[in-house]
This record gives C-alpha cells, sequence and structure tokens, in this order.
C-alpha cells in the first residue's frame, strides 16, 4: 500500500536524524494511513480507501458521496 491519501494528496516527509554530534542520516515522516471501507449509497457498493487521520475527518465532515464525486472527477480509481 503506498503512502499517499487518496482525499488529501498528503505523502511521506523527507529529513535527517540528527545524532548528538550533529551527524546527519536521512529519514522519512511517514504519514498516518490507513485502509478504511466505506459503503457509498450513490454506487449502491463499498469502496476501500488509503486514508490519513485528516482524510478521515475530512469524510465525516463533508460526507462519503461528496468526496467519492470528487475523486471520481480527479480520475481516481475506487
Amino acid at each position: 500500500m503506498s503512502r499517499v491519501c487518496q482525499v488529501t494528496g498528503a505523502q511521506p516527509g523527507f529529513g535527517h536524524h540528527v545524532s548528538h554530534s550533529h551527524r546527519r542520516t536521512k529519514r522519512r515522516f511517514d504519514v498516518n494511513i490507513k485502509a478504511k471501507h466505506y459503503w457509498v449509497p450513490s454506487l449502491s457498493r463499498r469502496v476501500t480507501l488509503t486514508l490519513s487521520a485528516r482524510g478521515i475527518k475530512t469524510i465525516d465532515r463533508r460526507g462519503i458521496d461528496a468526496v467519492v464525486t470528487d475523486l471520481l472527477a480527479r480520475g481516481v480509481r475506487i
């Protein structure tokens, strides 16, 4: 599963681990991605979305039908 939210587009950030002696090594700040199942009445089927915590809150606010409509308009395969 890729670490990209389908609703918000959030993806990993990159940076450095900085040790006590200030040596820097590459690291990755992963997004809190979860696979969530939703029933979509307009499609009359269940869809699985990979969502960040903020994406889940967006669906709670706007509703699954509005979010799925936007995803389909963007060409995201559901």
